[in-house]
């Protein structure tokens, strides 16, 4: 589906209002209330992920193609939220089952009441807080964790603005030493977000003592000399889903990778700068404080790359097409 397919469906439906879980409920966005005392409202005290949900076109040659919805990565993205949680101390509350099946009931509840068109990407929401209790710093004992789940339409980068590429600043990275852990205490990556704001571009790519971590909410590689470099997993960097990804998509395409530390010079000198996100997916940077990288156009390898995303959402739209076919045959086999 195109940018502008998916636009249209969103613009459609923007009156309808949103359903949300909380706390074990579906209720309309508007409805839903956290008390004063959650520790996500006073600490930011919690750990979210967010998940993209493709509707594609599968089938195989000769048969009749379906739209299926994909949420692409979505082991990963899970397997993340349970590190991430693990991490901070708070039980996880379901299995990736669990979550799987949450997230298709809150996705098709949306569809249900006209708030997410039948043929829009979507962009699924969880966020899971350590609970309500009596404020106080330390881990209070016997408290049950706050579930949240939203979905929306998923609005990405359009044909234009990928064909023109980005421009992004530069910053000092001043957050803490946990950015491994996918936590709601987002002030570090918000201020940078603002920052991009103020200066009229897209991102902010931060550096720390010099050396390149992430965007405010990206993952940061360069090319230089055909070779795709990208800061190496710590705990300095979140590792975002792409970042495993787009080690694949390398080796598909036969480009060299390396996981290494890069300096600032490395990055004004890069031939071609890419970012990456779940809602970007990849995406070029043509100039970087004012400056053009490399030729100030978007460059080979970030056109490799993004052709070899989509097809790798084409082979998961597949695979979620022959676990539907699976199932389709059981039922009917039941029903004999």
């Amino acid at each position: 589906m195109s940018s502008t397919s998916t636009a249209v469906a969103t613009s459609t439906h923007e009156a309808a209002e949103p359903v949300v879980w909380l706390n074990g409920e579906l209720t309309p966005l508007s409805e839903a209330r956290v008390p004063v005392l959650d520790r996500g409202f006073i600490f930011g005290d919690g750990i979210y992920e967010v998940v993209p949900v493709y509707v594609l076109e599968a089938g195989d040659a000769g048969d009749q193609r379906e739209q299926v919805r994909v949420p692409f990565r979505i082991a990963q993205h899970l397997a993340r939220l349970a590190r991430s949680l693990d991490k901070v101390g708070i039980a996880n509350p379901f299995d990736e089952a669990g979550w799987r099946a949450l997230i298709a009931r809150v996705i098709e509840a949306n569809e249900a009441a006209g708030a997410l068109a039948r043929n829009a990407h979507a962009n699924v929401y969880v966020q899971v807080t350590r609970g309500v209790a009596k404020r106080g710093h330390a881990f209070p004992a016997g408290i049950t964790p706050t579930v949240f789940v939203m979905v929306n339409p998923l609005v990405m980068p359009g044909d234009a603005q990928r064909a023109a590429g980005v421009a992004c600043v530069t910053a000092e990275d001043r957050r803490w030493l946990n950015c491994d852990i996918k936590a709601t205490s987002l002030l570090g990556n918000v201020l940078m977000a603002q920052n991009a704001v103020e200066h009229g571009v897209f991102e902010t790519i931060q550096l720390r003592d010099g050396w390149v971590t992430e965007a405010s909410s990206s993952n940061v590689w360069i090319v230089k000399d055909g070779v795709l470099y990208a800061p190496p997993r710590s705990s300095k960097i979140l590792e975002g889903i792409r970042y495993g990804l787009i080690e694949e998509l390398a080796q598909d395409c036969g480009l060299r990778f390396e996981a290494r530390e890069i300096d600032e010079a490395a990055l004004r000198s890069a031939d071609e700068l890419l970012v990456s996100s779940a809602t970007k997916e990849i995406l070029p940077v043509v100039t970087l404080d004012g400056a053009a990288v490399g030729n100030g156009k978007t460059g080979p390898v970030y056109a490799a790359l993004y052709e070899a995303y989509q097809r790798a959402k084409a082979r998961e739209a597949r695979e979620v097409l022959q676990a539907l076919h699976t199932t389709r045959a059981t039922l009917q086999e039941v029903e004999k």
